[in-house]
């Protein structure tokens, strides 16, 4: 029978976390839920276990280093181990460079880079004691291309990139692989909501969808597939390869 691993996913109430939460636990693995809203990882920790699967609601601020200690303590007290980590949480800040405070500055960086190394390396005191495992670091392919106002998001997921590789660097002798996945445009909301436009100017002719993510991470998260480490893997419909000319 196959060991069930214990995978933690942040941001797990909504959206892409909350897709990747599921996949896991439809894989068979222990997931556990972080989030901030408590309501949010509750009912899905309960629709977990209602199809079958173990879901565990633990409320997690990851823009707060406390929290996430108290987390990863919490999750080697309870289930003696950890086997994957997937770094999703992210907040953003749409606003004019000339807007934005420092504290919003902050907070976006916070919850979203600097909660990647503190998320990894509590998780991985524990990992490199039990064979080691695989980190899955949510990015964006808004690290390499921008729209306006969008300095402090861009500027996060261009550093989960480079830390992704700093890490696999690090971890390679713990029997840790670290990767990224660089979304792009992923809608979360009513599919009724987009336009033919929205799909037609993807290579793919759709626009994304939570659970195109949630696959990849099960994938880099595979043991067998432990030759893909230090990488960032773009999952955009091809967007990022589109050539264009304005006429």
């Amino acid at each position: 029978m196959k060991e069930k691993r214990i995978v933690i996913v942040t941001g797990a109430g909504q959206g892409i976390g909350k897709a990747v939460a599921k996949e896991f636990a439809e894989h068979g693995d222990y997931v556990i839920l972080c989030d901030v809203n408590k309501e949010q990882i509750e009912a899905l920790a309960k629709e977990i276990h209602y199809n079958g699967g173990h879901g565990d609601a633990v409320l997690c601020d990851v823009s707060k280093p406390e929290q996430i200690e108290t987390m990863i303590s919490y999750v080697n007290e309870t289930y003696g181990r950890i086997d994957v980590v997937i770094n999703n949480a992210g907040i953003s800040r749409w606003k004019s460079l000339f807007d934005i405070t420092v504290e919003e500055w902050d907070k976006v960086i916070h919850t979203n880079l600097r909660s990647v190394f503190l998320c990894t390396r509590e998780a991985a005191k524990i990992m490199r004691n039990n064979g080691g495992g695989a980190v899955i670091n949510l990015a964006s392919t808004r690290a390499t291309m921008s729209e306006p106002n969008s300095e402090a998001y861009a500027a996060s997921k261009g550093g989960v990139v480079a830390l992704t590789h700093a890490l696999a660097a690090s971890l390679q002798n713990e029997g840790i692989r670290v990767n990224a996945i660089s979304p792009g445009w992923i809608h979360t909301g009513d599919e009724n909501e987009l336009r033919s436009i929205d799909h037609e100017q993807h290579f793919s002719k759709r626009v994304g969808v939570p659970s195109d993510i949630a696959r990849a991470c099960l994938f880099l998260a595979d043991e067998k597939n432990d030759f893909i480490n230090g990488e960032n893997l773009v999952i955009d419909g091809g967007m990022t390869r589109k050539m264009i000319y304005e006429e």
